[in-house]
């Protein structure tokens, strides 16, 4: 029988942005995320009697999306020194609008079939190096709650791990879409443009600080440090975006409305904080408690918004 690989999504809490090797995708930065149940991906691999074919949601795919999926899978052929004509099938639950990155998901969930269908016994963290080649952000889904993908300087070095996979903080994430259109500046060109800016070294010097200050909150359990601190590594992010040479920005009005719409609930005791990623769509950070109130609020305050509520995921698995 096919198995199944499924891995959630990750959002970076403690941003990556910035790429040292862009063949090896080795990070400027260390990075922290929390993985979110209601966002994954499920694939499959079986073998091609002709050539090789990706299906995604059902759909045949080419172009650009089947030649960035096989490249990376010649490239994982390449080092375990296997072969064969493929077909990749995958499921992806993460809706194109709500601002979270899929490819996280989809090359976790991919290195963990093509492992499964090859029979290659390798270890979470072997797993985690072989996800980071396809995306980066994907080497931290390979596990659940929250992980640390360590910047590292070589192939080897450079893999995530679990802080704790069964977090004990009441951390829920509500992803606010805000605009469904896809972005003019793809994240990679967007990476390279901000390292003009001449906060960027000050705000890498920064990285291992901010770091530690977010492990020093998810070990103490304090969901306010968390808040304050990934909203600052994600205001810090954006500005650097729009102080660079040329300066360049991923919001919008509406991104800017549901900024100020976080600091005003906050300010009414509703404690709540956002990150953003590349993209106009705003996540808010906040506890169980508080969601039915934050969500009545973006929907009274944006007209034909999509709020999705989630939590923490788990790691990669096999589902039969």
């Amino acid at each position: 029988m096919t198995k199944t690989i499924r891995a959630h999504t990750n959002i970076a809490l403690i941003k990556y942005w910035g790429k040292a090797d862009s063949q090896l995708r080795l990070p400027l930065m260390s990075s922290l995320s929390m993985t979110l149940d209601k966002f994954y991906t499920d694939t499959q691999i079986t073998n091609s009697s002709t050539t090789n074919e990706f299906y995604l949601n059902g759909s045949k795919q080419t172009g650009n999306s089947a030649q960035r999926v096989f490249t990376y899978i010649k490239k994982l052929q390449a080092k375990f020194g296997v072969s064969g004509n493929l077909i990749v099938k995958s499921t992806n639950h993460v809706p194109t609008a709500a601002g979270l990155a899929s490819s996280s998901s989809a090359f976790a969930a991919l290195a963990g079939a093509f492992c499964e269908h090859y029979h290659i016994k390798v270890s979470q963290t072997e797993l985690s190096r072989l996800a980071r080649l396809g995306s980066g952000s994907a080497s931290r889904s390979i596990f659940g709650g929250f992980a640390i993908w360590q910047k590292g300087t070589t192939d080897e070095s450079s893999y995530a791990y679990a802080l704790t996979e069964k977090p004990k903080m009441d951390l829920q994430l509500l992803a606010i879409e805000l605009n469904q259109l896809p972005k003019d500046l793809p994240s990679t060109a967007g990476m390279q443009q901000a390292q003009t800016s001449p906060f960027f070294k000050p705000w890498l010097a920064r990285n291992e600080a901010e770091l530690n200050t977010m492990i020093n909150a998810i070990k103490a359990n304090d969901f306010s440090s968390l808040g304050q601190q990934a909203e600052l590594n994600a205001m810090e992010m954006h500005a650097i975006n729009l102080s660079a040479n040329p300066g360049f920005t991923y919001f919008e009005p509406n991104t800017l409305r549901a900024i100020k719409l976080v600091q005003q609930l906050r300010n009414s005791g509703i404690e709540c904080y956002c990150t953003i990623d590349a993209g106009p769509n705003v996540k808010v950070l906040c506890q169980l408690r508080n969601v039915k109130e934050i969500t009545s609020r973006f929907m009274s305050e944006f007209q034909n918004v999509k709020i999705i509520h989630a939590s923490f995921g788990t790691g990669i698995s096999c589902l039969n």
